[in-house]
């Protein structure tokens, strides 16, 4: 599942919501992305992330694709939100579901890393 939105996120319903509809998962691996207080040793107090929607929905279903293509993952959720935010505000959330937890595990990193190096977020 994918979400790109401005509001904010409950990761405990959102989890919950997709491990309900699967009962064969035996492994959940989340990452939480958070507004830091600084970047690159300056103070950050807010920060401001624009999105071109469609073309991130669309890299966001290949990139889970070719996940789904290297390990066996039950189901997928990112949530990536756009807009202004204050330090400790949620940003994003990467979730993988499967049977197992090495598949889990590394279906979540591989997708974080490509978030946080190509998907089309402008701060």
């Amino acid at each position: 599942m994918i979400k790109i939105q401005k509001e904010d996120f409950n990761f405990e319903e959102e989890i919950n919501t997709i491990k309900k509809t699967h009962s064969n998962v035996g492994a959940v691996t989340s990452f939480i992305g958070y507004v830091r207080d600084n970047n690159n040793k300056t103070k950050v107090e807010s920060i401001n992330l624009e999105v071109y929607e469609k073309m991130a929905h669309k890299q966001f279903e290949k990139i889970i694709k070719e996940a789904n293509f290297k390990w066996n993952l039950i189901d997928t959720l990112i949530i990536h939100r756009y807009g202004n935010f204050k330090v400790n505000d949620k940003i994003v959330l990467v979730t993988t579901f499967s049977s197992h937890r090495k598949d889990s595990f590394e279906a979540c990193n591989f997708i974080m890393d490509y978030l946080k190096k190509d998907a089309p977020f402008w701060k």
